[in-house]
């Protein structure tokens, strides 16, 4: 069965057979929907300020 994973970044859900899963030298693993979240994620932008994120309200 393929396990279903969200974006660590986005939150959104990544299909299966797609995303990016990077691994940190201490084996924390990050699971990004592309290398736009990616790279985002990288540049230290927080997610809350983007608009193509979308806002759960939790804010």
């Amino acid at each position: 069965m393929v396990e279903k994973r969200t974006c660590d970044y986005s939150g959104e859900e990544i299909e299966p057979g797609t995303g990016v899963m990077y691994v940190k030298n201490d084996g924390t693993v990050l699971h990004f929907k592309d290398s736009k979240c990616e790279k985002n994620y990288f540049m230290g932008r927080e997610p809350r300020d983007l608009e193509w994120i979308e806002d759960d309200g939790d804010n």
